[in-house]
């Protein structure tokens, strides 16, 4: 644990303000979930909640499959990180940040499919770019992504491989509202 040099007091109601600093760099937004966890030594830490780190294991046997039924590598993310990836090498992505680019396509609950031009790299310090990109969306919360990333010699997804990659993020925001 780091030391930030803040402090603050509790107010009347049990309430503590998180400096916006911190948020910002922690991509807290309002609205956020935030777990609490406490310890015998009287610390108490505030985490941010993730439905999809829930799932992990789920979401790994899942991105397996997909892999699998495509040979295009998956990643799953939460809202901030890598949660699962399958068919690149786990030093490149495990809990590795989204991009800004994937962060907006998130916010804005559309979807990402490359061509004409476009290109998305969706995980920060990842040197490949995604064939498509469709938020989670659960209990009307946008909880990740499903991304289907390129490969040599594919320049753009196929019809299958874009609904296959839909019906996952459908199906993993279900999962998300259980």
């Amino acid at each position: 644990m780091k030391a930030t040099g803040i402090v603050r007091r509790i107010d009347d109601l049990g309430r503590v303000v998180i400096p916006k600093e911190i948020r910002r760099t922690m991509r807290i937004r309002e609205g956020d979930p935030l777990e609490i966890y406490t310890d015998a030594d009287g610390e108490v830490i505030f985490k941010k909640y993730s439905p999809m780190g829930e799932l992990s294991e789920f979401t790994s046997q899942y991105a397996d499959v997909l892999y699998r039924a495509t040979n295009l590598p998956v990643i799953i993310t939460d809202r901030d990180h890598v949660v699962s990836a399958v068919g690149i090498p786990k030093r490149e992505a495990a809990e590795k940040r989204i991009s800004q680019e994937l962060e907006d396509i998130m916010e804005r609950r559309s979807e990402f499919i490359c061509g004409n031009g476009k290109e998305l790299i969706p995980i920060e310090g990842l040197q490949r770019t995604a064939a498509a990109a469709f938020p989670i969306i659960g209990s009307g919360d946008v909880t990740g992504a499903v991304i289907f990333l390129r490969t040599d010699g594919v320049s753009s997804p196929s019809d299958t491989e874009i609904k296959i990659a839909q019906v996952a993020a459908s199906f993993l925001g279900k999962q998300t509202e259980e």
